[in-house]
């Protein structure tokens, strides 16, 4: 029996659409441009400011010196600072800079109008067939997300249970 393609085709209508909304938003942007895990930060850091190097790599599912890199960049283009943080003289605290609300807000508002107008361009039955798809995609985003989280938190408690057993061993 061949394998359901609606799972492949989902993921490619959706991959699609996003670069295709990138490819025609990136040209009216100031430069520099941003990469998307530069975007991805940006966004994160802007919701959450305060949020600390190893918080924003697990929300982004990134290594730490990876977001550690992307912090540097961020910072010499002027989207972020980073504050010392109280509770932690070693760690710091990100915060979004004017710069980079003006750029995301820009992107977003571009971005609306971009979508809005491909929207208008379709037929009823295909802008409602849209709508009606909006929360079964925001679920389908949640379990992504959660099941990332239970794989990190399960690889984590099998890390933890290894070096125990190591140290245990070695004791003997």
């Amino acid at each position: 029996m061949e394998p359901d393609p609606f799972p492949e085709e989902l993921a490619d209508a959706l991959v699609g659409v996003q670069r295709l909304i990138r490819r025609r938003l990136r040209p009216q942007m100031a430069a520099p441009p941003l990469r998307g895990a530069e975007v991805e930060l940006l966004r994160l850091i802007v919701a959450r400011p305060g949020i600390g190097i190893s918080d924003a790599a697990k929300d982004l599912y990134l290594a730490s010196n990876s977001v550690s890199t992307l912090v540097n960049q961020l910072a010499r283009q002027g989207y972020l600072t980073r504050e010392t943080d109280p509770a932690d003289r070693r760690a710091a605290r990100l915060l979004p800079t004017p710069a980079a609300e003006a750029r995301l807000g820009e992107w977003r508002t571009r971005r609306a109008e971009l979508v809005r107008s491909q929207v208008s361009r379709l037929d009823e039955a295909d802008q409602e067939a849209l709508r009606a798809a909006l929360p079964a995609l925001r679920k389908l985003a949640v379990n992504l997300h959660e099941e990332t989280e239970e794989t990190e938190e399960t690889e984590e408690t099998e890390e933890t249970q290894e070096t125990q057993e190591t140290e245990e061993s070695e004791e003997s």
